[in-house]
């Protein structure tokens, strides 16, 4: 008797840890970033022209390609229009046009023509999280990826972008990328 009472308690007390790890609570939010410096206001960063470098990795880690890239922002006191130009080290030239509308101090939306409905984006402090699903092309087909983007801006010039991309919610990928404002 007292070893099926033990077993309980102890798969009770795991069940607890695996709920509790998994919670909402756990996970990094765009609040948690916003009594920090320096403050990243996306749409004064990424006016003007910004150069990029980044990896993109598989979902075990290996890095499976890389870039450069140049963007150049014009802001208009409502919305960016941030044009992007991807060199990828395989040679091929992407291209993106995003309109990003400020919905007030802390609240973005956004969209582009490979963008599935509306981009989300969020700013706090020196944080900026963008969510979005891209249509991205592999072997032919367009798949909708899901995006779960943060930037963070290091001082006046350098910013990091790390994103998780999913697909049916399990990672497919990441992407960690620089940004040094001209």
């Amino acid at each position: 008797m007292c070893d099926k009472q033990f077993m309980k308690s102890i798969l009770l007390i795991i069940s607890i840890i695996l709920i509790t790890s998994c919670s909402k609570n756990n996970v990094m939010k765009p609040e948690d970033f916003k009594n920090k410096e320096p403050r990243l206001i996306i749409e004064e960063y990424l006016s003007g022209n910004v150069k990029a470098w980044g990896v993109l990795q598989n979902r075990s880690g290996k890095v499976i390609r890389q870039f450069s890239a140049d963007l150049n922002g014009k802001w208009n006191g409502k919305e960016l229009i941030l044009d992007e130009k991807f060199n990828w080290d395989d040679g091929e030239i992407q291209t993106r046009q995003w309109q990003i509308i400020k919905i007030d101090e802390n609240n973005y939306e956004g969209s582009a023509g490979d963008v599935v409905g509306k981009a989300k984006g969020f700013s706090y402090g020196p944080a900026f999280k963008f969510e979005y699903v891209l249509l991205v092309p592999v072997k032919g087909k367009e798949m909708k990826i899901t995006f779960d983007d943060w930037i963070f801006k290091q001082d006046d010039r350098v910013a990091i972008n790390r994103a998780t991309m999913t697909k049916f919610g399990f990672k497919v990928a990441e992407l960690t990328v620089v940004f040094v404002k001209d």
